[in-house]
């Protein structure tokens, strides 16, 4: 007897929903037979104690002195106190096997679900000629010396690319190179160094109508984890240059400012333009934030999302399309790169009880998450502080933030690690119905 390939992956999917929903139902039993009435007030405790110390880590970023240092060790006694609570009545051992139970539950359910389709768009690959004539810059310093370490220039220009080195003690117009080039003749533009730099040049390869490629030599390089390309051997973005595809992506403009990532405004945003951040990034957001966060110091922004307002926020992050939310460990990923839309994070905490409330997560009353076509940001004066794709500059108000819908063609390598797998979202009622049908159920389908 023959099993047949699609009915063991509808078995799989089905048992997959049912250990999820298994896992779930022992992580909310097995505190209440063990611990019986008591069940409750470790529930209690515990959603008491992670309040304290997310109010406790409000006190140590608005206050200074003392204040700051009688909050930093209740931020770390809150959860000591609860684990100890949970010893002594001998039921830690418990709450660890209920915690376990519902990681679980989540992977299998998430493993469930996937197997329906979740996520799996992929992204449109066009073939297009081989560039004859490239153009590319590269930072010698950036992340820690990337282009030295990797050969970068010497295999750039043994595959017919044009190569100009940055002097990074004599700071260069990249916007201005590389309209150059594209006036000279290049069919393709490209770099190796930051997103601040990616995002000026890729702004030209807009303009011009041409490619653009980029080189993940960068300190993180969040653009080239989202384009599915190998931030740990940057040489091989360069096999685009012989026998690579074309993405079409969006690109970000705050006024004329182009963004791969994001635009910052709020605290963050003052904080880097300090002349001592980059010489002591900790101490200065510690000694900055307690006046930007009570307001004392920066501007009273007003933001609207496709004329929908934000008031108010002390931090706003506009991105080149919404970053994942739902998941911690993706955090800072987005899923994808040419939704047309802006992504839009805004918080406003005005004490410790509203800090505390941001463990509701999308539901917290203080944290704004939308996406917008376009994003106006107005303030009580001038100019304020942005952050584009980490490089600090003051801008003029109003920002109008816009998206330029797959105008960026990005030239990749055929062969790529590719984005990181999406992790869906829980969902209890598609599972129970997953785990309840009998034979086939929906692998590669989004029925239910």
């Amino acid at each position: 007897m023959v099993l047949d390939p699609d009915e063991g992956a509808h078995a799989a999917q089905r048992w997959s929903a049912r250990l999820s929903l298994a896992a779930a139902a022992l992580g909310v039993l097995l505190p209440m037979i063990f611990a019986g009435t008591a069940s409750l007030i470790l529930l209690v405790v515990g959603l008491g104690g992670m309040a304290v110390t997310a109010a406790s880590v409000w006190w140590v970023l608005t206050r200074r002195g003392v204040i700051r240092i009688a909050a930093a060790v209740l931020a770390v006694a809150a959860p000591l106190t609860v684990i100890g609570f949970y010893d002594a009545r001998n039921l830690l051992w418990v709450v660890m096997v209920a915690l376990g139970l519902w990681g679980v539950a989540v992977w299998a359910g998430r493993a469930a679900i996937r197997s329906t389709g979740y996520g799996a768009v992929p992204v449109p690959e066009y073939e297009t000629p081989a560039p004859r004539n490239p153009f590319l810059i590269m930072n010698p310093r950036s992340g820690g010396g990337k282009v030295g370490r990797f050969g970068l220039k010497e295999k750039a220009e043994r595959l017919g690319a044009r190569v100009v080195l940055l002097d990074p003690d004599h700071p260069q117009d990249v916007a201005a190179l590389a309209r150059e080039a594209a006036d000279a003749g290049a069919d393709l533009l490209g770099v190796a160094g930051g997103d601040g730099t990616q995002a000026l040049v890729a702004a030209v390869a807009v303009e011009r109508g041409l490619p653009f490629l980029v080189i993940s030599a960068g300190t993180r390089n969040h653009f080239a984890l989202d384009l599915g390309l190998d931030r740990e051997d940057p040489s091989t973005c360069l096999d685009a240059l012989t026998d690579g595809v074309e993405l079409r992506v969006d690109l970000g403009y705050a006024n004329e400012h182009p963004f791969v990532n994001n635009a910052s405004f709020g605290a963050y945003a003052a904080v880097v333009q300090s002349p001592a951040y980059r010489d002591d990034k900790v101490r200065t957001t510690l000694e900055l934030l307690p006046d930007l966060l009570t307001r004392q110091r920066g501007p009273r922004m007003i933001a609207q999302a496709d004329g929908v307002k934000i008031p108010a926020p002390q931090a706003l992050l506009v991105s080149n399309n919404p970053y994942r939310t739902g998941d911690v460990a993706g955090l800072g990923r987005r899923e994808l790169l040419n939704s047309g839309r802006l992504g839009v994070l805004g918080v406003k905490v005005d004490n410790a009880a509203q800090a505390a409330g941001l463990l509701r997560g999308r539901k917290a009353a203080g944290l704004t998450v939308r996406t917008a076509q376009e994003v106006l940001v107005d303030a009580d004066r001038e100019e304020i502080e942005v952050g584009v794709d980490g490089e600090a500059l003051m801008v003029s108000v109003p920002v109008r933030c816009r998206i330029a819908p797959g105008a960026l063609r990005v030239r990749v390598p055929r062969a790529r690690p590719g984005v990181p797998a999406v992790k869906p979202p829980m969902d209890w009622r598609r599972l129970r119905k997953l785990g309840a049908v009998v034979g086939r159920t929906a692998v590669g389908g989004r029925g239910f």
